[in-house]
């Protein structure tokens, strides 16, 4: 069985690298980039501290812990723990597979720590933030698919370490966003309680 998963895996992998043209190519490697999000992350901490003032800051300082949980989980946790060859570093795929200029990356790759840090930020953004802000969610959402998907087109995540990763990211975005309500509702009972 997971024989078979590999090798679904793999092939859907090189059907999506060899999708590459010069036109993508540039596009696709900042889309990975983390840098190049900084002033998108601005935005995000500037739409939310406005929106909700002092508790903005409580909640852009959780989503600080999503994305450390997130990337530990995948980087340092489950990497090292399952030993998965990004395909990028997979002797079988020599000359099969198209790289970006960013290069092969780490040796492993299962769980990608794009997809749980984005995918977490997305979900914890989804559950924090009210109607005023859907548009963000939406955009987060859209964000995490492209900047994920920029990961398989750039030769260094199979889609099997996509899933995984996104998988991570909502589980600890929707937790942490569940934590924070819950601790939310209990100071607003201690508060009624004094009163």
């Amino acid at each position: 069985m997971i024989n078979y998963l590999n090798s679904i895996d793999t092939q859907l992998f090189l059907f999506i690298n060899r999708l590459h043209s010069p036109f993508f190519d540039p596009i696709m490697y900042w889309l990975s980039d983390k840098w190049i999000w900084v002033p998108f992350y601005m935005l995000i901490v500037f739409l939310v501290v406005r929106q909700y003032k002092m508790k903005g800051l409580l909640i852009i300082l959780a989503a600080g812990i999503v994305i450390a949980l997130c990337d530990q989980t995948a980087s340092h946790l489950i990497k090292n723990a399952v030993m998965r060859l990004r395909p990028s570093h997979q002797p079988t795929l020599t000359g099969l597979v198209h790289l970006s200029k960013a290069g092969p990356g780490g040796l492993y790759g299962f769980a990608s720590s794009h997809a749980a840090n984005t995918f977490g930020l997305a979900t914890y953004m989804l559950f924090m933030l009210d109607k005023k802000l859907n548009p963000l969610k939406y955009i987060l959402f859209v964000w995490a698919i492209l900047v994920t998907y920029s990961r398989i087109y750039n030769g260094v995540h199979y889609p099997g370490d996509i899933i995984a990763g996104a998988m991570i990211g909502i589980l600890w975005g929707w937790l942490i966003a569940k934590l924070f309500h819950y601790f939310e509702n209990r100071k607003l009972q201690r508060d009624l309680q004094k009163k």
